[in-house]
């Protein structure tokens, strides 16, 4: 098969790859209907992350169930399927209490740009679609794969609620995907922080009520002055740098919450600050299997449009033209086609 490997920063090749084949009696392999760049495949892409030996990439995925292992039962071949950017068995005590990308059994995908993936712990990963949907809601239901369950995480740990203010740092895929969840749980006010005109435009056709462009303390003096001087209620931080975690904790009124699910480089928490901020923080990986089913009915029947945030469409064998479009901010997100 053929794939995306990364060798250096700024230098991705797609690549004759060995096929994925069944090594565990627990494992599947599909086809990939669909895949994708994320956010956080730019870390290593600009030398933020060491990258080491080259390897595959991707960690997004939907497609057709081509094999299964003898104790896979819950999907079979042929059917289409949804999973999580890390694996669970759905049934370890940190699957049962809610967070199966903490499983105990956990592996992160990181060979999903190419022609066929191999699903480790299948049977709690994937979750199969009644029939074959439209291929127009493929980039809405890959989307759940990753950064509409990131965004729905965020918005989840932040508590937003009905009637709450929230606030959105952050304007790629996952804050994008973040203001449809925060819209979706309630939220009377929606802030997005975005300083580009398209994104902007995003954000308000999901549900953003307020668009601030200021960053740093600039831009939480904004915040103050949208919320009567507070704060908001929730903040979702959907960047991972150490000036967005300032931005967000700062942003977030005396009893408020955070939820952190940019991954985190460069970013440290005073404790003498949070401890007198009152806020609450809490974040980690997505537990994106918790929410598959619920986000994958809305995408299906029209609720929610995540599939949106995909404004680069491309050929798989173009990845590196995906890779280097988002990098240089010309893309939110870059859709690839096997």
């Amino acid at each position: 098969m053929r794939g995306a490997v990364i060798h250096a920063p700024g230098d991705v090749r797609f690549e004759t790859l060995d096929d994925p084949k069944i090594l565990k009696s627990t494992d599947a392999v599909i086809r990939t209907a669909v895949t994708c760049v994320c956010g956080s495949d730019l870390w290593p892409y600009r030398g933020a992350e060491p990258i080491g030996d080259p390897h595959p990439m991707g960690h997004e995925y939907v497609g057709f169930v081509e094999e299964v292992g003898s104790e896979v039962t819950s999907v079979k071949p042929g059917q289409f399927v949804v999973g999580s950017f890390a694996t669970s068995d759905n049934t370890c005590a940190n699957c049962r209490n809610g967070f199966p990308s903490n499983c105990l059994h956990r592996e992160f995908m990181s060979a999903c740009q190419a022609e066929y993936v191999r699903i480790p712990d299948a049977q709690g990963t994937l979750v199969a679609t009644d029939e074959v949907p439209d291929e127009e809601t493929w980039p809405g239901l890959l989307a759940v794969s990753d950064v509409m369950g990131t965004g729905w995480w965020a918005a989840d740990a932040a508590e937003v609620g009905p009637g709450s203010t929230a606030v959105v740092v952050g304007d790629g895929a996952v804050g994008l995907c973040a203001v449809i969840a925060a819209k979706e749980r309630g939220a009377e006010r929606i802030i997005a922080m975005s300083r580009h005109a398209s994104r902007q435009r995003l954000a308000q056709e999901f549900g953003a009520t307020d668009i601030v462009t200021e960053r740093g303390e600039e831009g939480v003096a904004r915040i103050k002055e949208l919320t009567g001087g507070i704060g908001a209620d929730s903040v979702l931080e959907c960047v991972g740098t150490g000036e967005a975690m300032r931005q967000a904790l700062h942003s977030a009124r005396p009893g408020g919450n955070v939820g952190f699910v940019g991954v985190p480089h460069e970013v440290a928490i005073d404790g003498q600050e949070l401890f007198f901020s009152h806020a609450g923080l809490r974040g980690g990986p997505a537990p994106v299997r918790r929410y598959l089913p619920d986000l994958i009915d809305r995408v299906l029947t029209g609720r929610i449009s995540p599939g949106k945030v995909f404004d680069l469409i491309l050929p798989l064998e173009q990845v590196a033209e995906g890779y280097k479009a988002m990098d240089e901010r010309r893309a939110i997100k870059a859709l690839l086609k096997p």
